[in-house]
């Protein structure tokens, strides 16, 4: 196998453990971190805390940090001094490949100017789709120009799912260039903490104060307006209208936040305007706790308004729950089926929401066929899965 540098920004919770999974399936990989704040305890904006993950992100592979405890790479500061210590670590490794994620900071960049100098081979892997391009006329066909320029010095590309397979293809990536190296995450991980949650599930319900019988829909993640939980929360509101009429829902859901932001105030009050009664925020929860949380739900909803894949989605479904994403979420386009395993709702619409949700939180047996779907999908969507396409580009590159 080629001696691969993967160049990463940061040490983050969804990287981790693929690359132990690539190191244990025989690639040959170490990696190139800018900094390691992330591993440390450190202020996360989109949180607005501090943030401790409660999961080893530097262990169990080979790595480097270039820059201990600087900040995260951001914008174009920076590049003469990234492109001249990658130099250097390029030279002493001679790897045969270079991977990178993304083009969208310097450091990056860098990365990119320092493999091109030497004719390494380099694998690109990231998360843009069409939905994410933003700007006027002019901005995108700079954009354009500047990516089918780069994308023509790349040979292979590691596409994380269909709609970032359809970005490339739109700025001239041929097919045969294409490897699908699927958004995963540790599906071992999450489906065994959610087993073992099982069992305090009835527990858990009774700590956060939730009554027996209400289906409870969940949202995890940022409180920032990108995720727009207002929706989510305008469209509980609108239940608690139906349990006096006829063709109600057996009780209104509770909608469960999981998860901090700035927004948290201002979404607090909208809830108590909105939706008395019905909205439990429980703040931010690390990544073992979540499993439990996962588990306990009946439905999962991610109505970001901007999402180009959103892992949560992975994960739920680990617990073997169905999902309602905006479309705007990438990840809906490979893991969610209309109703097979949950559905797709417009983003920022407030009555489809509610529609989309209304037969899932009506219909137990809907919900359980459906989270036995989302578990089937999922089962297909992993790191093994990732490895084989890994290895196929690396194959196709035909090195000595």
């Amino acid at each position: 196998m080629m001696r691969i540098a993967y160049i990463l920004t940061h040490p983050i919770q969804y990287q981790t453990p693929l690359i132990r999974h690539l190191r244990a399936g025989g690639v040959d990989l170490e990696v190139v971190y800018a900094t390691d704040v992330t591993a440390q305890g450190y202020q996360d904006s989109g949180f607005d805390r501090e943030v401790t993950w409660d999961v080893p992100l530097m262990e169990g592979y080979p790595h480097r940090v270039l820059f201990p405890g600087d900040p995260l790479p951001a914008g174009l500061r920076g590049f003469s001094r990234y492109r001249r210590a990658l130099g250097m670590v390029l030279d002493e490794m001679k790897p045969e490949i270079v991977w990178v994620h993304g083009w969208g900071n310097a450091y990056v960049l860098a990365a990119l100017s320092a493999a091109f100098a030497r004719r390494i081979p380099v694998l690109m892997r990231g998360e843009t789709s069409l939905d994410c391009l933003q700007g006027g006329w002019l901005r995108q066909r700079l954009h354009a120009l500047f990516l089918k320029r780069l994308f023509r010095r790349i040979p292979q590309f590691l596409g994380i799912g269909g709609a970032n397979h359809e970005f490339y293809r739109h700025h001239g990536v041929p097919d045969e260039r294409l490897h699908l190296v699927p958004y995963a995450v540790d599906n071992l991980f999450f489906q065994r903490r959610c087993e073992e949650a099982r069992a305090r599930r009835e527990t858990l319900r009774l700590e956060l104060g939730i009554e027996a019988g209400r289906p409870i829909v969940l949202f995890c993640g940022k409180l920032i307006a990108v995720k727009d939980p207002g929706t989510l929360i305008r469209a509980i509101g609108r239940f608690s209208a139906l349990t006096n009429s006829a063709n109600q829902v057996p009780s209104a859901p509770v909608l469960l936040m999981v998860g901090d932001g700035r927004l948290r105030p201002e979404l607090e009050q909208l809830a108590g305007e909105v939706a008395p009664g019905l909205v439990k925020f429980v703040g931010f929860r690390n990544q073992t706790d979540l499993p439990a949380l996962y588990d306990l739900c009946d439905l999962f909803v991610l109505p970001s308004v901007f999402e180009p894949w959103g892992l949560v989605v992975n994960e739920v479904m680990n617990a073997g729950r169905p999902v309602i994403v905006s479309d705007m979420v990438g990840a809906g386009h490979d893991l969610v089926k209309p109703g097979i395993n949950g559905d797709v709702f417009q983003a920022g619409n407030v009555e489809d929401l509610q529609a989309r949700m209304r037969p899932w939180l009506e219909d137990a047996d809907l919900r359980s066929r459906g989270g036995l779907e989302s578990l089937r999908i999922i089962n297909g969507w992993g790191f093994d899965q990732s490895l084989a396409g890994l290895q196929a580009a690396i194959n196709t590159l035909n090195l000595p």
